[in-house]
């Protein structure tokens, strides 16, 4: 849906059109997609509704809805700074669907808190790489409105919050340790090195090959350690 409402600025983004960044594709060649996400969609809808009940019937339908007014018209809020932002709080659901699929405990809320401002964070960084076809299609998000450096800025303000939630919420050294470095290389990044000139998309490539790396690296962590079900209050 992401991909079927953005070819536009799609079309115009370097860093788009390989397997790390996303495709680029035509309109045309979009134009079944809808279909088919529904064809794939619809008999797991029906199966997890059956086995789960009206609940997790409730949440699917929600997890739905949250994906049609983010990209669609006349909601649209990809377009609707801060709103593009906080409605990322919808990749958390994934986790309550989960929950409620396989009837496990919740998670604590600091554990949501965390998952929430990482989802943020995230979106933030994928913004800062796309300012500039995003402003040659007139497409209106954080970044554009701010600036990149004010952008970096709002990263590492989530980047410290969530090292400090990790440190002291859930005496978690491993991720709290890895999210002060990149908070220090984001610092250097915003006073030092890049401050508001925008990245190659060879440097693009770098960072999204490292990130990827850190996040497979993290999840065994938190598979390993469990810190994250268990905060300290």
């Amino acid at each position: 849906m992401n991909d079927f409402t953005d070819g536009k600025a799609d079309s115009l983004n370097p860093r788009k059109g390989n397997y790390l960044f996303g495709a680029k594709l035509s309109k045309e060649e979009l134009k079944n997609v809808p279909w088919q996400i529904c064809f794939v969609m619809v008999p797991f809808l029906a199966y997890f509704s059956y086995i789960g009940g009206g609940e997790l019937f409730i949440l699917l339908l929600f997890m739905i809805v949250i994906n049609i007014i983010y990209n669609y018209k006349p909601f649209r809020l990809k377009e609707r700074p801060p709103f593009e932002i906080l409605i990322q709080v919808g990749y958390v659901f994934t986790a309550l669907f989960s929950i409620q699929l396989n009837n496990l405990e919740m998670l604590p809320w600091q554990t949501m808190l965390y998952l929430t401002l990482f989802a943020f964070q995230a979106h933030i960084a994928g913004e800062i790489m796309d300012i500039e076809p995003d402003k040659l299609v007139g497409k209106k998000t954080t970044a554009v409105l701010i600036g990149r450096k004010k952008a970096k800025l709002l990263m590492l303000f989530l980047l410290l919050f969530e090292a400090y939630i990790l440190k002291f919420w859930f005496d978690d050294w491993v991720l709290s340790g890895f999210l002060a470095v990149f908070s220090l290389w984001l610092i250097l990044d915003i006073f030092v090195f890049f401050k508001d000139r925008p990245y190659s998309v060879t440097q693009m490539k770098i960072f999204g090959i490292a990130i990827n790396v850190s996040a497979i690296l993290s999840m065994i962590w938190v598979l390993y350690s469990g810190n994250l079900l268990h905060p300290n209050f």
